[in-house]
């Protein structure tokens, strides 16, 4: 016979994930207390965390960190060689 699964509504996962933020208490902890899975704590904790971060969690950040030097980089290369490209043509048509 197949689990049901059971269901929670927003007001209690905002109110675990508040506990386990304002209290301190590990993740597995306030999960046996309040008869969540562990896991399912775990993700509510983590969703909050990038929903407060701007969308973007700590990895994602440092990602989009660094392809924004290297696009500006790039723009940088893209702009000298424009000038290169520029200068050969005045010569050749002297």
């Amino acid at each position: 016979m197949p689990r049901l699964r059971r269901g929670f509504d927003s007001e209690f996962g905002d109110g675990a994930v508040r506990i386990v933020k304002e209290t301190g208490r590990r993740v597995a902890h306030v999960a046996r207390e309040l008869g969540v899975n562990e896991g399912t704590l775990g993700n509510w904790v983590r969703q909050d965390a990038v929903e407060r971060a701007g969308g973007f969690c700590a990895d994602e950040r440092t990602v989009l960190a660094r392809l924004r030097k290297r696009v500006a980089e790039l723009d940088m290369e893209r702009d000298v060689l424009k000038r290169s490209v520029v200068g050969w043509v005045n010569e050749a048509t002297r």
